[in-house]
């Protein structure tokens, strides 16, 4: 029997307004707020968790960005002259980002969603490692990298394993008494909740299997840990696409071209521009101010968000749908789909949910890269009082990572 266990549970999706007035998971985690979320979708989410840093510190944001000296897909342009009606399907681009993703030795999460092949060779993907791990930021340490470190043996979720194995190896390390903090990665709702949007029968049997696999984690957790601290939290919530937006027609119709005159990348809810003549800058921006449905946003708002790069590696110019308005097409994805997140932090359905079995949660976690100072302060106290027990047996297998960064603490509002 050890003396402490940490549990951290991420639920991705599972947000603030989908369970506020719910029962879920009240028994073993009664305690629950409203986190704000991260600017950007889980691409720059998970990283800031697991980072405690906001997407301009660690370089984690969206995946795609114009780099042509740097992009991996230049064996990819003869794919350009397939029929569309082979390349846009998703069965088809869902094979060959496995392919591809093997190919380049990418080990975080990888897809060519529906970036156009007559264009891919000027873009690069900015996720190549896995934040999952050691190492695994494209600047600065994650939470594993402090563990490492502090050699304080733990257990992670692989995102390559389905949920249902990921609770089995979760268990199965805390009942071998190996582990002083186990963070399990739950990422199904969120695709569930993109294709049935909410409210929807099918929400309600997920949440009472995650609720389930909960309650078996925690009561095994009792058997061979004196205390077990509870914390289940997501990323961002869903908002339903009530309003679709065909932003590229818009553009196309302007007398600039891409790739001559400008480059962009059309995420779901934003569409980000890189110039090349004033021309471009001029034209397109006037475009972009005259649509309801969304707007630029300026340097001062971006910087409050944390996602004002310098060198505007992620573009130069950022256009944010409103709240409900999809995109589409976009290089996300051809068709609508019921629900999105990677609207503004500040929007309703954006926010993120923390539950714990700890009454007293400290007054500065308000915002989801917070969460990361809850990991390190109770993986130190677990390592502490654990080490006093027999010796808790081979630690997780990882690659040394950079000294652990101070946890960010001002909320951005």
């Amino acid at each position: 029997m050890k003396a402490l266990l940490p549990l951290f549970i991420f639920i991705d999706a599972c947000g603030w307004e989908l369970i506020k007035e719910t029962p879920f998971a009240r028994t073993v985690a009664p305690h629950r707020q409203r986190l704000e979320s991260v600017f950007g979708y889980s691409s720059a989410c998970i990283p800031s968790i697991l980072s405690g840093a906001w997407p301009v510190e660690h370089r984690n944001w969206c995946y795609f960005v114009y780099d042509p000296g740097h992009s991996p897909f230049k064996s990819l342009r003869p794919l350009r002259w397939l029929p569309e009606a082979l390349t846009s399907r998703r069965i088809f681009r869902r094979w060959l980002s496995r392919w591809v993703k093997a190919r380049l030795g990418f080990r975080g999460y990888f897809d060519l969603y529906n970036i156009p092949f007559r264009h891919i060779s000027l873009f690069d993907f900015t996720e190549k490692k896995s934040p999952l791990r050691c190492g695994g930021m494209n600047r600065g340490p994650n939470i594993f990298d402090f563990l490492k470190l502090h050699d304080i043996p733990y257990h992670v979720s692989d995102p390559a394993s389905g949920e249902r194995e990921n609770l089995r190896q979760a268990r199965a390390a805390i009942e071998s008494e190996a582990v002083d903090f186990v963070f399990v990665y739950w990422p199904e709702l969120d695709g569930l909740l993109h294709r049935v949007g909410h409210p929807a029968p099918e929400i309600a049997p997920k949440l009472g299997g995650y609720e389930e696999g909960i309650n078996e984690l925690v009561a095994a957790a009792g058997r061979h840990y004196d205390e077990v601290r509870l914390y289940v939290f997501s990323d961002h919530g869903m908002a339903n696409c009530d309003e679709l937006l065909d932003l590229q027609q818009q553009i196309r119709a302007l007398p600039v071209r891409m790739p001559q005159d400008y480059a962009v990348v059309y995420d779901s809810t934003l569409a980000r521009f890189w110039f090349f003549n004033d021309t471009a800058r001029t034209q397109i921006t006037q475009c972009l101010r005259g649509i309801p449905q969304g707007r630029i946003l300026p340097d001062d708002e971006l910087a409050r968000l944390g996602a004002l790069f310098p060198d505007r590696y992620f573009g130069e110019l950022i256009f944010l749908v409103k709240e409900g308005v999809l995109i589409v097409p976009s290089h996300m994805g051809q068709r609508p789909i019921r629900a999105m997140h990677g609207y503004h932090p500040a929007d309703p359905q954006s926010a993120a949910v923390l539950l714990t079995n700890q009454r007293e949660i400290p007054a500065e976690v308000q915002a989801i890269p917070h969460l990361y100072q809850l990991m390190v302060r109770d993986a130190q106290v677990a390592a502490g009082r654990n080490r006093t027990a027999p010796d808790a047996g081979e630690r997780t297998s990882s690659q040394p990572g950079p000294p652990p960064r101070k946890p960010a603490l001002a909320v951005v509002r």
